[in-house]
């Protein structure tokens, strides 16, 4: 049994309310730690004492905070595989699928290591007689990030890296689900040089959020989690005047047309619907074939590939597909989502709720599940399911798969697979979707792009990661500025406005 603790001024500290949280082993269901929860007035502490690093730090220029984000990424390499270890730890996810999550944090990290070209101003001489203008980019101050239990290193080093080398400093408030990876990614940021204080990891429940969101100090806050609660910190953080980013829940279609390479298509919804136990705001839960004869191919072709999938403990090795459900309540909730499906009509055509793994009896695992002719009134197809179940919803025509798609209250990706360019450009141009794939199942955008949903899936105007992370956090000082002319008569000076 191990105890996490806070990163506070570059160093670990124990909680002092008294409270924790525990922290489960996925794979055999025991409670292996524990994490604090913090107090209003922890947070409130960490807060005053991020403000004072961020002064100094906000002084340093660009080109050296980057230097600090090369280091950060040399020394996530080096750990790659004690990071990894950790996630899977209190995860639960497979090895190569944790090295994935650090991945694709890092990347970010790399964009950032460019900071001082997307940090820049404007400049415009001759804006009137005599008159210049020119603009800046200056950091917030301080900013929190509220971040989720299913990427525990990504999501918070796309928090982190663009806020901290903008001049920022930054409150981490990661899952105390899966705590352990921020903490070790505060120390490899401290190792890369990055001063004590400017980054802190305060761990907690909502009473840690409802003081992130209520502290007049923090400027910002980027959130990632479900469509409720990010409705709840973008509307609390507003009202507080504070700028906002929180990204929500998805329900992801993937549309196949019958001129679709079908072997590929039920590749790819395997991989989509199933990878990380379905436990990604980006999986596919949805699969729409377009024609009955469409619908009845796919899963001939999804059901084989579905029985071969290896269910188990990252400890098995690197061939798992997936791993369990993070928490006893997350398996739960989907072993009762597969039992309204079945109870409302669909076809259970693979029922997870029977696996068992001999020795990991209490783990949290839930099988492949597979359902078909799933209708938009069932609960799982309404509600976002967040674990290894795939529903097909048959239409019969392109016009009517897209309806699906457009109706739907989430927004965050899609997909369409198809041989018809016409059909893939249309698709793209009309879909009401923040990320979309053509032959391409998970559209996450690289990191030099930006990722954001629409509709429900999303609220703020500025996405993550890219050129939008760096006007989330900054905010744009623009100068109008006219000298005069100094004109000497007889040793005096007298001056005038410049023609």
């Amino acid at each position: 049994m191990y105890e996490v603790e806070h990163w506070i001024n570059g160093k670990r500290v124990k909680g002092t309310s008294g409270r924790f949280s525990d922290i489960y082993n996925p794979a055999t269901g025991e409670v292996q730690g524990k994490v604090p929860l913090a107090s209003v007035a922890e947070m409130d502490e960490a807060v005053a004492k991020a403000a004072e690093a961020q002064k100094a730090w906000a002084k340093v220029n660009p080109q050296r905070r980057a230097r600090v984000m090369m280091k950060f990424g040399d020394l996530i390499l080096r750990d790659m595989d004690k990071l990894a270890e950790t996630l899977s730890r209190e995860h639960g996810k497979t090895i190569p699928d944790a090295k994935g999550d650090v991945q694709r944090g890092l990347e970010v990290v790399e964009v950032c290591m460019g900071a001082p070209n997307l940090l820049k101003g404007e400049y415009m001489d001759s804006g009137g007689p005599g008159i210049d203008l020119y603009s800046m980019r200056q950091p917030l101050g301080v900013v929190a990030g509220i971040t989720p239990f299913n990427f525990p290193a990504m999501i918070p080093l796309w928090k982190l890296s663009p806020a901290i080398v903008s001049g920022n400093a930054m409150i981490l408030k990661p899952s105390e689900r899966t705590p352990s990876t921020a903490m070790m990614l505060a120390e490899l940021l401290q190792e890369a040089g990055l001063p004590d204080g400017v980054l802190q990891v305060v761990h907690g429940d909502k009473e840690a959020v409802d003081a992130i969101l209520d502290n007049e100090t923090i400027e910002g806050v980027g959130f990632v989690g479900s469509t409720p609660i990010a409705q709840y910190i973008y509307g609390r953080a507003a009202s507080n005047g504070k700028r906002a980013q929180c990204f929500g829940g998805a329900k992801n279609h993937m549309i196949i047309m019958p001129d679709a390479d079908l072997e590929k298509a039920a590749d790819a919804l395997v991989g989509a619907g199933f990878g990380a136990a379905g436990e990604r705001c980006m999986a596919i839960s949805v699969a729409v074939p377009v024609g009955q004869e469409t619908a009845d191919k796919l899963i001939d072709l999804l059901v084989p590939r579905i029985e071969k999938l290896k269910v188990g403990p990252y400890t098995a090795g690197d061939d798992l597909d997936y791993g369990p459900l993070v928490t006893p309540q997350a398996r739960d909730r989907v072993m009762g989502l597969i039992s309204s499906g079945a109870d409302q009509g669909a076809t259970l055509v693979t029922d997870g709720r029977d696996f068992t793994l001999q020795g990991y009896e209490d783990g949290f695992f839930v099988g492949p599940t597979l359902f078909d002719n799933v209708t938009p009134e069932m609960d799982i197809y309404k509600e976002e399911i967040f674990g290894p179940v795939l529903s097909q919803v048959r239409t019969d025509s392109y016009e009517e798969a897209l309806s699906l798609v457009m109706k739907n209250q989430y927004g965050n990706g899609t997909a369409i697979f198809t041989a018809d360019g016409e059909i893939a450009r249309d698709f793209a141009s009309r879909v009401n979707v923040g990320m979309v794939g053509i032959n391409f199942p998970i559209p996450v955008p690289l990191s030099y792009f930006t990722f954001g949903g629409w509709k429900k899936s999303a609220f703020g105007d500025l996405n993550q990661y890219g050129p939008d992370a760096f006007r989330f956090y900054t905010r744009t000082k623009t100068v109008t500025e006219r000298w005069f002319q100094h004109i000497a008569h007889g040793g005096e000076f007298h001056f005038k406005a410049m023609d």
